[in-house]
């Protein structure tokens, strides 16, 4: 299985402490507030709720959407609603992508950013995080749409996956998921910070979300994350002050990381940089107490999220100037 951030656990059973501070997932770190739920939220089946898609499509802009338990979800079954098939996935990026379409029968292959355009015309399937995770790299939305159409007349597929989508969606092409052979994964836990919800959308053709909808079997999203799911959808001045809110810190990040001759790259969520020692910063960051994401293969890297709080951003600055000025 693949390494993944917010693996608090693993943090406290190697290093101890009780106070950490949690930078490896890349999650908005002032969450949606939760409304009360119904009264019935844990009694009743959860039967998908017409409201929910209809607020998925308004937020996303997309033409149909299918709820399902976290993109996780989506990313592990879309594999499956295919035969065999030549799959490009864009690289580095979301480790369980390549993980998924590797099996199956596919004949999956990892291309850098830079190299898609010239493997598009072999490809049945090409998946593009964008922006992407963990680089903040992106595909222009026109260029994503003229691969689309490209794989769409030989019946194959274009992935986008557009988790970290929220913060600046000029690129997003979910409003044009219902042409064939596009399909967009959205996701609630980056933005509004509700990981443990377990809710992201996928867009497609409805043809395909049926199919999709029909692998996956009944009851996929619990009723509280429905009803949690849709008052975020729904909650635009919520939305509208968390839009500036993040896009400061993620300037804040990238300008703190700077000052320490770290030239990191991202969205406003995270940062990322080619450390050319990232074990060793993971570990010094770590023996203080603060939890980064670290990429051991290609490219070796590490990223950060936004710090919580005034504390937390004193506490990782004091551990940048430790780091800057380590012993040779």
């Amino acid at each position: 299985m693949p390494e993944h951030g917010g693996n608090l656990r693993e943090a406290a059973r190697v290093y101890g402490r009780d106070d950490w501070i949690d930078l490896s997932a890349g999650l908005n770190p002032a969450w949606y507030p939760a409304p009360a739920l119904a009264d019935n939220a844990w009694h009743r089946l959860p039967e998908p709720d017409p409201a929910l898609a209809a607020a998925a499509c308004a937020y996303y802009g997309a033409p149909h959407m299918l709820a399902v338990a976290g993109t996780q979800a989506a990313i592990q079954a879309l594999p499956r609603l295919r035969g065999p098939s030549v799959v490009v996935i864009a690289a580095p990026s979301y480790a369980e992508h390549f993980h998924h379409w590797s099996q199956h029968g596919h004949m999956a292959t990892q291309v850098s950013y830079g190299d898609l355009a010239g493997t598009v015309h072999d490809a049945d399937v090409m998946v593009v995080c964008n922006p992407n995770n963990p680089t903040g790299a992106t595909v222009p939305r026109a260029q994503l749409l003229e691969w689309a159409e490209l794989l769409h007349r030989r019946g194959g597929w274009l992935v986008v996956d557009e988790a970290f989508g929220d913060t600046d969606g000029a690129n997003s092409v979910a409003d044009c998921a219902g042409r064939p052979g596009l399909v967009v994964l959205r996701s609630v836990g980056k933005f509004f910070g509700l990981a443990g919800v377990r809710l992201g959308f996928v867009a497609a053709q409805p043809a395909l979300l049926a199919a999709l909808d029909e692998l996956l079997g009944p009851w996929q999203v619990s009723g509280p994350a429905q009803q949690i799911g849709k008052a975020a959808l729904l909650d635009r001045p919520w939305q509208e002050s968390t839009q500036e809110r993040l896009r400061q810190g993620g300037q804040r990040l990238r300008a703190l990381l700077a000052s320490h001759g770290i030239a990191s790259a991202g969205t406003a969520l995270f940062q990322w940089w080619p450390e050319a020692q990232p074990e060793a910063f993971h570990e010094h960051m770590a023996r203080r107490g603060i939890w980064v994401r670290l990429f051991r293969d290609g490219p070796r890297g590490i990223r950060l999220g936004l710090p919580p709080h005034e504390e937390a951003w004193s506490r990782l600055e004091e551990a940048l100037n430790q780091w800057t000025r380590k012993p040779e």
